[in-house]
């Protein structure tokens, strides 16, 4: 069954939806899901809910504020922090619902959000297990390598006017592209034509609200986001961390170079084989691979142990 669901963040409201399976009595255990780079609550997470609530499980997934129908100003501003508030804020609003059991609260996150579930693992106590699917987990070094060295000028470059732009007038804020069908004409967050291609069929098909653009301030913020710090604090945590084999959008080698930096014995890395970063969206398969892989394991911290 899915209801509405809003709760506030910095007082701002979020809006989104809750899950829970239509067999059995609650309290239920919960995962908590948001999303990545300009997602919408309709982009690809319900398939996800639906995964988990099959395995009696609930699922609260949302908007950012800033984002697709949650409040906040201005509108497509991604800032990492402001989203990871945004997370403990829903934690804190699903812990006073009847069907929840505020003990057995997982968090699951794609792409920037696979990064921010890393750092609830390592900060927020009530987040007892977690799932981390092509996770961004350094966001300077992830710019410089998509883009290129001449991409990367540009993209520098854009930044730099925009900020002082910002200082002049602060209504002057300048937007981009998630991204473009002709990076290498189209400077994009994301330069990748099959981020387009994929982000604009599913526009089309299930998430009217996605919107391709962000403000450029939304990069600067990028590029001081790194999960490296909060690694060495994930002691206790269950942590899967699904990476897709030779993604070259996230990149796969620094996720696994995240992934073995975790300290804790209660972890788990699969490489989901044969895919990449935009096929987890593109082609249901993988999605379903991915989606059993987080259930499997969500299901094993928050459900199994409790009968």
């Amino acid at each position: 069954m899915r209801t509405e669901a809003a709760f506030r963040s910095k007082g701002d409201t979020c809006r989104g939806w809750l899950y829970t399976p239509d067999g059995g009595e609650g309290p239920f255990p919960l995962v908590v899901m948001a999303g990545g780079w300009c997602y919408v609550r309709e982009l690809v997470m319900p398939h996800y809910a639906e995964f988990f609530t099959r395995a009696g499980m609930a699922a609260l997934l949302f908007d950012y504020r800033c984002l697709g129908v949650s409040d906040g100003e201005p509108r497509q501003h991604l800032d990492p922090n402001a989203q990871i508030e945004d997370y403990r804020n829903a934690i804190s609003f699903a812990e006073g619902l009847s069907e929840v059991d505020p003990d057995r609260i997982g968090a699951w996150g794609i792409s920037y959000s696979g990064g921010h579930v890393l750092i609830l693992a390592a900060t927020d106590p009530r987040v007892k297990c977690i799932v981390s699917t092509i996770p961004v987990v350094e966001g300077y070094r992830n710019m410089r390598r998509v883009h290129g060295t001449m991409g990367f000028r540009r993209l520098m470059d854009a930044v730099l006017e925009d900020r002082k732009a910002r200082y002049r007038d602060e209504s002057a804020r300048g937007y981009i592209p998630h991204a473009a069908p002709d990076p290498e004409r189209t400077l994009s967050s994301w330069p990748f034509p099959e981020t387009y291609e994929t982000f604009i069929q599913l526009k089309e098909t299930e998430a009217p609200l996605y919107q391709n653009s962000s403000t450029i301030e939304s990069v600067e913020l990028l590029m001081n986001y790194s999960v490296h710090p909060f690694l060495p604090r994930i002691l206790d945590t269950p942590s899967l961390v699904l990476v897709a084999e030779g993604d070259d959008l996230t990149l796969w080698d620094l996720e696994i170079d995240a992934y073995n930096r975790i300290p804790s014995a209660k972890k788990k890395l699969f490489i989901i084989p044969q895919t990449s970063h935009m096929t987890l969206y593109s082609d249901r398969s993988k999605l379903e691979i991915a989606a059993g892989q987080a259930t499997e394991w969500l299901a094993d911290h928050l459900v199994k142990p409790f009968g």
